[in-house]
């Protein structure tokens, strides 16, 4: 997901250089093969009878199925960004009929997921981390996809994903609410998570992030794709009505992804000296990066070039994060501190079942 989220980065920064869209590329297509890579190599660990039962049913290993929609999400984002300048009205239609697919997809993955959870497994409140908002967290990339998609889609198809785009993204902000109180809860009567597993706390940051990112970008969209008399209203530009109130409510949503922000970079900060390397790291980009790409949607909706500036630097410092924690990453793997048996982040995490 990290590294699909700089690719999209790339592809968006306002402020451009002769040599970035091919850096943009290049993202995009290590991305493929790393999600590629990835989908071979747990398919082969699937194959084992019922192991993939198994995991679809453990959390919290089971709360990280969403993250594979959501990497499929940004790739259909970098497809659009960097294939249909090239290709021709083939690709649109696929994109169009992807986006629909991807948005089924999310839907029967929240539905099952929760209620898999619901049914079979009890978590206390006192362990609640971001990452329960992970089987919703297909639905808060639609927006911005949708987003992207428009511009280049025909006026049959672009109101209906409009319209699909605000339904299953609102339905994703509200599961999230729902989400944040168990966890603020959890943060008020329960200690802080384990120093090493508190970047996870950045997790949280993504949903108000990407969700704003949404908005903004809809609502810029919103009055050439609204036709007039939209919903039989006459008497003034529906379009124009809606580009003004979700941006406005994209300006709030991105104050909580940086309430969010601060608090978690405040917990990471008291158990610093604790730290060891975690998968949990890539939460400093994955999360962030919607927080940046809505600071980039927000300083193109109100032509601000402090903003656009400040969404720059956001970008320079997610692409150094990456860069740390891939080198980070791969070291931790060949001490064999990660991905070895006994040493993955769920090791020892108990789960009670009915």
């Amino acid at each position: 997901m990290s590294t699909g989220a700089i690719s999209v980065i790339l592809a968006k920064i306002p402020f451009r250089f002769q040599g970035l869209t091919i850096i943009g590329k290049s993202f995009f297509i290590l991305d493929l093969v790393l999600f590629s890579v990835f989908v071979i190599i747990i398919s082969i660990r699937f194959q084992r009878t019922g192991a993939l039962s198994k995991s679809l049913q453990t959390p919290p290993e089971a709360l990280f199925f969403g993250s594979l929609w959501v990497s499929i999400a940004l790739l259909l984002n970098c497809i659009q960004a960097y294939g249909v300048p090239v290709c021709g009205l083939w690709l649109v239609k696929t994109l169009e009929v992807c986006f629909w697919i991807y948005s089924t997809c999310a839907l029967c993955v929240a539905i099952v997921q929760y209620g898999t959870i619901f049914v079979g497994q009890r978590m206390p409140i006192s362990s609640a981390i971001p990452a329960w908002i992970f089987p919703a967290y297909p639905f808060l990339v639609i927006g911005p996809l949708a987003g992207t998609l428009l511009p280049s889609q025909p006026a049959a198809a672009a109101l209906p994903i409009f319209i699909g785009a605000v339904a299953f993204q609102s339905l994703g902000w509200l599961i999230t609410i729902f989400m944040y109180t168990i966890y603020i809860t959890r943060l008020l009567t329960s200690d802080l998570p384990p120093a090493s597993t508190r970047p996870g706390m950045l997790i949280s940051v993504g949903p108000a992030g990407y969700t704003s990112t949404g908005l903004v970008a809809l609502g810029r969209q919103a009055p050439s794709v609204i036709p007039s008399a939209f919903l039989g209203v006459e008497t003034l530009p529906v379009g124009d009505v809606v580009k003004i109130l979700f941006i406005m409510a994209g300006m709030s949503l991105w104050l909580v992804s940086f309430w969010f922000f601060a608090l978690s970079i405040i917990a990471i900060g008291t158990g610093i000296r604790q730290m060891r390397f975690t998968l949990n790291w890539w939460a400093f980009v994955f999360p962030n990066a919607g927080m940046c790409l809505a600071t980039i949607e927000l300083g193109q909706a109100l032509n601000s070039s402090a903003i656009k500036g400040v969404s720059c630097a956001m970008a320079v410092l997610l692409i150094v994060a990456w860069l740390v924690i891939m080198v980070l990453n791969i070291i931790a793997v060949r001490k064999r501190n990660l991905l070895w048996e006994g040493m993955d982040d769920d090791h020892g995490v108990t789960v009670s079942a009915d």
